[in-house]
């Protein structure tokens, strides 16, 4: 009788150990997939972080671009009038003098906005694009190209090469 005992003994003590190791694994399973589970809303969460801080710098940047365009086109009429004075003629000394003092201002600011990164748009002789020109004259003329511009009336300037700031107004040939 005691061996059958001990055999049930041996065999209840196998019976506990094996649902102790269903327990077990049922445990470290429950405790994989939460693991697994918090791993993933780590990964998502940091994942956002570095969407937003990307979103966030090419917002200020384009911010930044805005404020520089507005400020630049407030400030390009001082230079039409400053190319408008430069066009004039003078004939004193005194007036020669002057007109080199405008020069050299009008150097000074052309040289601003060269290290701002504004560049005069190219038109005269250019083929005529409506992104960059703005028409406010056509002429018939079968010597020169169709859509070429033939005369500039007010200069246009870019920012940084893709940013208009201000259209350029010229003449067009048909």
């Amino acid at each position: 009788m005691e061996e059958n005992k001990e055999e049930l003994d041996v065999e209840e003590v196998t019976d506990e150990v094996e649902k102790t190791e269903e327990v077990t694994e049922s445990a470290e399973e429950k405790l994989q997939k939460e693991l697994d589970e918090l791993n993933d809303k780590y990964l998502r969460l940091m994942s956002e972080y570095a969407n937003y801080q990307t979103r966030t710098a090419k917002e200020k940047a384009a911010r930044y671009a805005d404020a520089m365009v507005d400020a630049v086109a407030e400030l390009l009429p001082i230079g039409d009038n400053l190319e408008r004075a430069l066009k004039t003629e003078v004939s004193t000394e005194e007036a020669v003098k002057f007109k080199e003092g405008i020069e050299m201002v009008m150097k000074q600011f052309n040289d601003c906005l060269e290290k701002l990164g504004v560049t005069p748009i190219k038109a005269e002789g250019e083929q005529f694009d409506p992104n960059i020109h703005n028409a406010i004259m056509h002429i018939e003329d079968e010597t020169i190209d169709d859509n070429t511009v033939v005369e500039e009336f007010m200069k246009g300037y870019m920012y940084k090469g893709d940013r208009v700031v201000r259209h350029s107004m010229v003449k067009v040939a048909n």
